[in-house]
């Protein structure tokens, strides 16, 4: 099955049976298993922050740069720049600041993916 990171959004259950699964902005739909796709992100999202309980994350930037704050202690603040990787611990909140326009590729464990709303001002 043919299909397009940019547009599409895959998903793994935990034997490994990929199927598209719908992709949206964050919030995401939960998926039971990992998702696999590329964003391309102008802005911060739209949340104050992500933890995923059910494992790690991988990110992989393509083009742009981010920053992503890992808040453990102490709190990592961590500047990617393309070609690099980088692999959020199961169970720690973190959020991606957008520095730059960007693509990322992630690999994200669900479904019970939390997330924070932003404060309002």
């Amino acid at each position: 099955m043919r299909f397009n990171p940019l547009t599409e959004t895959v998903g793994l259950t935990r034997d490994f049976a990929a199927s598209l699964v719908p992709a949206q902005p964050d919030p995401p739909v939960p998926f039971t298993g990992t998702t696999f796709g590329v964003v391309t992100m102008v802005d911060n999202s739209p949340h104050a922050g992500e933890v995923h309980p059910d494992g790690d994350e991988i990110l992989y930037l393509i083009s742009g740069r981010v920053t992503v704050t890992l808040e453990t202690i102490p709190v990592k603040v961590l500047e990617m720049k393309p070609g690099e990787g980088l692999i959020v611990p199961k169970g720690v909140w973190h959020r991606v600041d957008i520095v730059e326009a960007s693509q990322i590729v992630y690999v994200t464990p669900g479904p019970n993916t939390e997330f924070r709303p932003l404060e309002r001002e």
